[in-house]
């Protein structure tokens, strides 16, 4: 899979990428990650990429020419190398876009070639949304200084999704999320710590009712925390009758306790 991102700030990525999952898979060739300098194809001398809004207003807006010249460089090069018949997507980082997910990352981890826009100062030239990007993307509902943390997020999440790249394929089956629910509790060595015991069904080799206890709990936890993502999950009888024990009633968004 590639990814390319264009950004202002190519050295906030140095060390993400060559560190933990992300580093791993880059260097075992799961994943290639180009960063790309907007500022590259700035238009003059100076290497400017932003300017000020037409109509007035504070702070200045990126400039649409070294983004379309970027990524239409980015194009070209594959076209060129024949690694692909298909076009790369282009996704814009934004607070206007569709919430990030575990769905969404799986969606994107299917495909070939990504290539990520991340902005700073005030946003885009708008045209950069109309006639460029395929889809947007945000991570949250909250502001951050540009786009490049939200990308490298999404790399992040999307890596560990690539096939070969964590080893175990079923760590990323267990995930939380991965489901729609969040993760059941994990227990290590010792068995007994500090008078704290691990439950003993994890002791018992019993691999269905391990499984089971697995499914309750992350059930239990996602009710309990997380109540509102259980509406999107298909619950049989069985997870019924688990969670109507801890008050749940179909339909229910919130725990009674």
């Amino acid at each position: 899979m590639r990814i390319d991102v264009l950004t202002l700030f190519p050295e906030m990525f140095e060390a993400p990428l060559k560190s933990s999952i992300v580093g791993r898979a880059i260097k075992q060739g799961y994943l290639d990650v180009g960063i790309v300098n907007y500022r590259d194809f700035a238009m003059n001398r100076h290497k400017t990429v932003d300017d000020t809004p037409f109509g007035g207003g504070a702070g200045m807006v990126l400039k649409p020419e070294p983004i379309f010249l970027a990524v239409e460089s980015l194009r070209a090069k594959m076209t060129s190398s024949l690694t692909s018949t298909v076009s790369p997507k282009v996704i814009l980082l934004s607070p206007q876009g569709r919430v990030f997910s575990q769905r969404v990352a799986e969606e994107l981890a299917s495909m070939d070639h990504i290539i990520f826009i991340s902005g700073h100062y005030e946003g885009f030239d708008e045209r950069i949304r109309e006639h460029l990007v395929d889809d947007e993307l945000s991570i949250g509902d909250y502001v951050l200084t540009g786009g490049e943390l939200p990308a490298l997020v999404v790399i992040d999440a999307v890596a560990r999704l690539l096939p070969g790249v964590l080893g175990n394929e079923q760590s990323a089956v267990d995930d939380s999320f991965s489901q729609g629910l969040l993760e059941f509790p994990q227990y290590t060595k010792p068995s007994e710590f500090r008078g704290f015991k691990v439950p003993d069904v994890l002791l018992s080799g019993h691999h269905a009712n391990i499984a089971t206890w697995r499914r309750q709990q992350s059930l239990l936890v996602t009710w309990r925390k997380r109540p509102e993502l259980l509406q999107f999950v298909p619950l049989d009888r069985q997870d019924k009758v688990f969670l109507e024990t801890f008050g749940w009633k179909d339909n229910d968004s919130e725990p009674t306790d």
